[in-house]
């Protein structure tokens, strides 16, 4: 009797438990806005971390979207996404440069209680996206030709879906506010609407990508250049969208018309800060044109198999990001509310959640490639390259799990130079000077350029690991 008893009241606290659980979990798809400087530490992560990682993995379906569908037009197609995908990163680049000093001004700024100085910074950051983006679209639009070539296109792709290019790059300031934007509502504490803002833009990239691809009765077949027409008015919706929240200001951001016009002690701010964050993702993301330029001498089933692998491993990376980005806002809220212990304990939750995710992903890619790279090609000359890709770069994911939370975490304090170095040593000492010498030098073909990227990640999370450990971050002002 006392055993059924007992074993009742297991039972009974295990239901309580995921009770709880899924409380926590509709909470945090709730879209309410938090300061997450009290209270669990894991709870707060966990609140946090449920919409930015369902954010990323939304993000990442553009990318496998696109791939799914431009897969079935060829190599050439295949090839032509990625290339540009290869250039356009320099905007991303930006992006996520602007989006790691809006994290940092306005986490601070929330931490602090200072609601109205965080909408201040918003709006700046906004305005110092768009006049970025003008500049990229200018040469997007009038030498994607040139560039496609410089990447060592052949000349199909240049001569006949260089349009693909021309629309991406000539549409960047959707992405640069989008990133901009979704940085805002994060920081604030709404990471759930960063998340419905991605699940908008998805919604339409999914219904427009078959459509403008491959035609429907009166809408034409265009092809490549469709999929880039579909990305780009997905994701032009969701701007729309986050300005009309941002109008509305329901949460703790709230852009009033007193709030448009220029402070350029902030745009200054905002800019030397981004000046790190940008720097370190020009030299990562630059890196990757490098290495797409090394595996171009293989020919277009090496870069149509690399583009597809790398596309599976955003999609894997990028929820991953979203618990960094987690981690991020943590770090600047508590710092803002001068709790630095609570940072730092916060970084390691994150940090041991990512090592496990990413090393049991890394398992499964490695031991069934095929499956995953059959999903989007029968074409076995791609499969091939595409498996060996696969195979070889899971093979660090634990290193990048631990790797980007301490990244982030730095960023999020207001060190965004610090990363910079971090990433100039492992991408350009490291991985391109390795990636040449063993796939051409040493005539490893592209598996070369694939063992400098575990190379090269593993030395990046061994330098940003010791440096995270003297806790120079916890001192930053900002």
């Amino acid at each position: 009797m006392r055993h059924n008893i007992k074993l009742g009241e297991v039972v009974t606290e295990q239901v309580n438990k995921i009770g709880r659980l899924w409380s926590d979990f509709m909470e945090a798809l709730s879209g309410s806005e938090k300061v997450y400087t009290s209270g669990k530490i894991g709870k707060a992560l966990f609140m946090l971390a449920i919409p930015m990682v369902l954010e990323m993995i939304f993000e990442s379906v553009f990318a496998v979207a696109d791939i799914f569908f431009v897969s079935k037009l060829g190599d050439d197609a295949v090839a032509t996404v990625g290339i540009t995908e290869s250039i356009i990163t320099i905007v991303y680049a930006i992006g996520f440069g602007l989006s790691m000093a809006t994290t940092a001004l306005v986490a601070r700024r929330i931490g602090e209680n200072k609601p109205e100085e965080a909408s201040k910074v918003s709006f700046q950051a906004i305005v110092t996206g768009l006049f970025v983006s003008v500049f990229i679209a200018f040469v997007g639009i009038f030498y994607s030709k040139d560039l496609l070539t410089l990447m060592g296109a052949n000349s199909t792709i240049v001569n006949e879906m260089s349009g693909y290019a021309t629309i991406i790059l000539g549409s960047n300031v959707i992405i640069m506010i989008l990133f901009i934007n979704n940085a805002i509502f994060r920081s604030a504490g709404d990471a759930a609407l960063s998340m419905r803002v991605l699940i908008v833009a998805n919604c339409l990239n999914l219904v427009l990508d078959p459509l403008l691809i491959f035609g429907w009765g009166s809408i034409p077949a265009y092809g490549v250049e469709g999929a880039a027409i579909a990305t780009s008015l997905g994701r032009g919706m969701a701007v729309v969208y986050q300005f009309v929240m941002l109008g509305k200001g329901k949460g703790k951001i709230h852009l009033k018309w007193e709030h448009i016009c220029l402070r350029w002690a902030t745009i200054k701010q905002l800019v030397s800060l981004s000046v790190g964050g940008i720097g370190q993702n020009i030299i990562a993301t630059s890196s990757w044109i490098g290495l797409m330029r090394i595996i171009a001498e293989f020919g277009s089933a090496a870069i149509a198999g690399y583009t597809i692998a790398i596309r599976i491993l955003i999609f894997i990376l990028l929820p991953s990001w979203g618990l960094s980005n987690a981690a991020a806002t943590l770090v600047g809220q508590n710092l803002g509310a001068n709790q630095p212990e609570r940072a730092e304990k916060s970084v390691w939750a994150a940090g041991k959640i990512n090592m496990v995710f990413l090393g049991l992903v890394g398992v499964v890619f490695y031991l069934f490639p095929r499956f995953f790279i059959e999903l989007f090609t029968p074409d076995q000359s791609i499969v091939s390259n595409g498996i060996q890709a696969l195979q070889i770069i899971s093979l660090g994911f634990v290193f990048y799990g631990l790797g980007m939370v301490l990244l982030n975490a730095i960023n999020g304090a207001g060190d965004t130079r610090t990363p910079t170095y971090f990433n100039l040593i492992s991408f350009w000492i490291i991985e391109i000077p390795l990636a040449y010498f063993l796939a051409i030098q040493l005539g490893w073909d592209q598996k070369g350029v694939y063992y400098s990227i575990i190379i090269s990640e593993m030395s990046l999370t061994l330098i940003a690991f010791l440096w995270f450990k003297q806790g120079r971050w916890k001192l930053m002002k900002v």
